[in-house]
């Protein structure tokens, strides 16, 4: 038998089974089927040797589930250091006027929003633009002109603001 029909016949008669245990050993199916398929995988590729282990089902339950847990361990020290880092720091809310902005580019089309972003807040010249989006230099122009035309109409009138309506009136 090859190797691939044997791996074949390997994964088919265990791969249920060792599912339902990793599923249970962690508690959630979704964080089993991750791990139980890299495990798999990583049978796969070392198949030469894993299939002479007295119990290869074994070797790849447990690599799922220390795979499973690896990943939950990530994830809780991930939260911990998130939470150390920004215990003792005060963020100050947003201003009324960062709000606005940010609403006002969220009404305007995504190309204009994304080369206004890039050439305001990242501080990118038009050529800069154009080398890291793949954008035409002219679009890029286009878009800034039309991306400010367009924000201006929603930040110049309060009242604007406030009904969703564009000043027309120019």
């Amino acid at each position: 038998m090859r190797d691939d029909e044997d791996f074949d016949a390997f994964y088919a008669a265990t791969s249920r089974r060792v599912l339902a245990h990793v599923s249970i050993m962690v508690g959630r199916q979704a964080e089993a089927e991750d791990a139980v398929a890299e495990a798999y995988l990583r049978a796969w590729n070392r198949w030469h040797r894993i299939r002479h282990y007295d119990n290869p089902e074994a070797w790849v339950r447990q690599v799922a589930y220390r795979l499973a847990v690896s990943t939950w361990r990530k994830a809780v020290n991930r939260l911990y250091a998130h939470r150390r880092d920004h215990a003792d720091q005060h963020i100050d809310g947003l201003s009324p006027d960062h709000v606005v902005i940010v609403e006002a580019l969220r009404r305007i089309p995504a190309e204009q929003r994304r080369v206004i972003v890039l050439h305001h807040l990242v501080d990118l010249t038009v050529a800069e633009i154009h080398r890291e989006t793949g954008i035409p230099i002219g679009t890029v122009t286009t878009w800034l002109s039309r991306g400010r035309r367009a924000m201006a109409d929603y930040l110049t009138d309060s009242d604007n603001q406030a009904t969703g309506r564009r000043n027309r009136d120019v």
